[in-house]
C-alpha cells in the first residue's frame, strides 16, 4: 500500500519544488514529475503515473488541476483508480476518496458533471428543434447532388474509367461513390 505522488506544471518556466515539498510531506514513496500543458492528452508521465499504481496504492496530487484538464476528465480517471483499487488524495482541496467524506465530494462532483452534460444536451436538443422550426437542417451537406450522381453513373457505364477515376472526377472518395451507386442501383 503504497503513496504515489503526480506532479505537474504547464511550463518550463514554472518549477515543480512546492509540489514535490507537498507530495514528500504526506510521505509519497515515489513522485512522478511532468512538465505539460494539462489540456494536452498526452502526458508520458501521467500514463506512467497510473500503469506504476497497484491495487491498495494512492494517488496523491497536490491540486485537482494538475491531474485533470476537465471535471469529465478528472472523474473518468478517478474512476479508473477506483477500478484498479487504488485511492485518490488532493492535498489543496482535502479531498480524499479513501475516506466516506471523500467519496461523498466525489460523488457530489460526479453528479455535478452529469447535470452539466444533461443541461448541454437539452440546449442542443432545443437549438437544433428551433433551427428546425425556422427551416434549417442541420447536418453535414452532402457529398453528391443528382447532376454529380447522374455524371458519375454515366461514366460508369462508358466503361472506359475505374471507378477510382470515376470517383476523382466527381470529386468524391471510391467509397463515397459506391455508397450513392449503391442507394440509386446500377
Amino acid at each position: 500500500m503504497g503513496t504515489i505522488g503526480y506532479a505537474r506544471v504547464s511550463t518550463d518556466d514554472q518549477n515543480l519544488a512546492l509540489q514535490i515539498d507537498a507530495l514528500k510531506r504526506v510521505g509519497c514513496t515515489r513522485i512522478f514529475e511532468e512538465v505539460a500543458s494539462g489540456a494536452r492528452k498526452d502526458r508520458p508521465q501521467l500514463h506512467d503515473t497510473l500503469q506504476y499504481l497497484v491495487r491498495g496504492d494512492t494517488l496523491v496530487v497536490w491540486k485537482l488541476d494538475r491531474l485533470a484538464r476537465s471535471l469529465n476528465h478528472l472523474i473518468e480517471t478517478i474512476e479508473f483508480l477506483h477500478g484498479q483499487g487504488c485511492g485518490f488524495r488532493s492535498l489543496t482541496e482535502s479531498i480524499d476518496t479513501t475516506t466516506a467524506g471523500g467519496r461523498l465530494i466525489f460523488h457530489i462532483f460526479g453528479a455535478l458533471a452529469e447535470f452539466e452534460r444533461s443541461i448541454i444536451r437539452e440546449r442542443t436538443i432545443a437549438g437544433l428543434a428551433a433551427a428546425r422550426a425556422r427551416g434549417r437542417k442541420g447536418g453535414r451537406p452532402k457529398a453528391m447532388n443528382k447532376q454529380s450522381l447522374a455524371v458519375a453513373q454515366a461514366l460508369i457505364r462508358d466503361g472506359v474509367l475505374t471507378v477510382r477515376d470515376v470517383a476523382k472526377q466527381v470529386g468524391v472518395s471510391p467509397a463515397t461513390l459506391y455508397k450513392y451507386i449503391g442507394a440509386v442501383g446500377r
